[in-house]
């Protein structure tokens, strides 16, 4: 544009205050830090232990460093990695030199390490070390004390996570290999829990019956896919190690891959590298057994054909040494055979005979009358054992009889709804009985029930005593009943 060209703008803006604290982006304070990181700490020397190794594709290798209470990030670019003192491996413990640096798309630092020297084992390592020469020393780990696996397993129990591949790849390997019965016991198999649930499910295997509703498993298989020392430690748990040594089942430990090495490979009763190769080592080939048992029987047919066919030959080589020949010797023995064999029958008629007459002799004598005689004996004695306590029953019959009307009479006289002659209840006006002096007050009004109807009255405030009285006339007793006659009533008695 030239110098005489015109520029037209538009009104004036009110110039924007400013800021003595401009904002910065996500990506400079980043990259901030990471020179402030790399500025300060250039070079360090750290010593932990080796944990979750992840060696790239690209050549290089990432890892985490991490002592009793922290952990750190680290990687090894690839060109460093041919000229490190030891190779890192999880467990190990090393002392490892380089620079803290940051990765701003996670905003997390980590140590690109340029050498590496080991410095003894780890200390998880260590304690493993420990534990396996005690349990060594206890005879845990000694191949006389495992037990044999069975050779055809009807059940099998896998105790491993119900999710993953693991329990697939086994239920696969088992079903394509040897069908039969496999029972999951699903637990977590890493993590603080993980060696508790896995030593409880072996323990309640162990608790099962063989004719129970779930069956006893003849072969338990622990399972687990591969991972780091910290995803398996679970496995070197002392008290989960115990439990495998002391079930009763045989137990086959497939807990990582081959290269894996836990605690209970040890006192197990056998280890495979893998959970499929734990499912071939528990199970026979189904198609191999039937070829085996299809050539075991051929082999069977024809070692019989060559022993028929030697005994042939040999009967033969003898029968050329008699004087005569086998048919002329046993001409005379087959006549005889014959004749007995003719008379067999007759013989036979003749003794059936003998016997049924016999059994008609002794039939005869085994009539209806010999029957009727018994029961009519018995009919007697029955009947003579009944007229000798007949008297004794009626007597006592009569006596219980006379003392039911006794009491009969008995009771009706002590029924307090029915007063005796010369007594009667006092009631209330609202029907409750009185039973004591103390019960009545002066002018109170009350009832005299007797025998025969029932008065009104009134209580005085004397003490009860008159001075004289009309004579009362005597009133019948009632006569007693004579025997035999009929029981009077209650209502008789007033």
């Amino acid at each position: 544009m030239s110098d005489d060209s015109y520029v037209f703008e538009g009104p004036a803006e009110a110039a924007a205050p400013r800021d003595n604290n401009p904002p910065l982006s996500i990506s400079e304070l980043s990259f901030a830090l990471k020179r402030t990181l790399e500025e300060r700490f250039g070079h360090v020397r750290l010593r932990g232990e080796v944990s979750k190794v992840n060696r790239h594709a690209s050549g290089h290798i990432y890892l985490t460093l991490k002592d009793d209470k922290s952990a750190i990030d680290g990687v090894i670019w690839k060109g460093s990695v041919r000229g490190l003192g030891v190779q890192p491996e999880a467990g190990l413990e090393v002392i490892v030199t380089g620079k803290i640096t940051s990765y701003p798309a996670r905003s997390s630092y980590q140590i690109v390490i340029e050498s590496m020297e080991a410095a003894g084992a780890g200390a998880l390592l260590a304690q493993l070390e420990r534990l396996k020469v005690r349990l060594r020393e206890e005879g845990l780990f000694e191949p006389g004390r495992k037990k044999p696996l069975p050779q055809f397993p009807r059940t099998i129990g896998v105790i491993t996570s119900p999710t993953g591949a693991v329990i697939r790849d086994v239920l696969h390997r088992i079903a394509e290999r040897w069908p039969c019965r496999v029972i999951v016991w699903p637990v977590v198999v890493q993590g603080e829990a993980a060696s508790g649930q896995v030593a409880n499910a072996i323990r309640g295997f162990d608790a099962l019956t063989p004719d129970g509703p779930i069956p006893r498993p003849d072969l338990l298989i622990v399972a687990r896919g591969g991972g780091s020392v910290e995803d398996l430690w679970c496995f070197n748990d002392e008290a989960l190690a115990r439990t495998v040594a002391a079930a009763r089942i045989p137990i086959i430990s497939a807990v990582g891959h081959e290269t894996d090495t836990t605690l209970i490979d040890f006192v197990s009763d056998r280890r495979a590298p893998t959970p499929t190769g734990a499912a071939e080592i528990a199970t026979p080939v189904l198609a191999d057994l039937r070829y085996a048992v299809a050539d075991l029987d051929r082999r069977m047919v024809l070692a019989g054909g060559r022993l028929i066919e030697d005994r042939r030959t040999r009967l033969r080589a003898v029968a050329r040494g008699l004087p005569a020949r086998p048919e002329d010797l046993l001409a005379l023995a087959q006549q005889r055979l014959d004749h007995v064999s003719s008379r067999l029958g007759s013989g036979l008629q003749r003794n059936v005979s003998v016997h049924e007459r016999r059994l008609a002799g002794v039939g005869g004598r085994l009539g209806r009358g010999l029957l009727d005689r018994a029961l009519e004996r018995r009919g007697d004695r029955l009947s003579a054992v009944a007229a000798r306590f007949k008297p004794t029953v009626e007597r006592r019959l009569t006596r219980d009889q006379d003392r039911l009307n006794a009491l009969s009479r008995a009771l009706a006289t002590l029924d307090p709804g029915r007063p005796k002659p010369g007594f009667a209840r006092v009631e209330t006006a609202e029907g409750d009985w009185i039973t004591a002096a103390a019960g009545l007050e002066p002018g109170q009004a009350v009832r005299l029930v007797f025998g025969d109807g029932a008065r009104g009255a009134t209580i005085d405030g004397g003490d009860g005593r008159v001075a004289s009285a009309p004579a009362l006339k005597p009133t019948p007793r009632p006569k007693p009943p004579t025997p035999g006659s009929p029981t009077p009533k209650q209502g008789d008695l007033f």
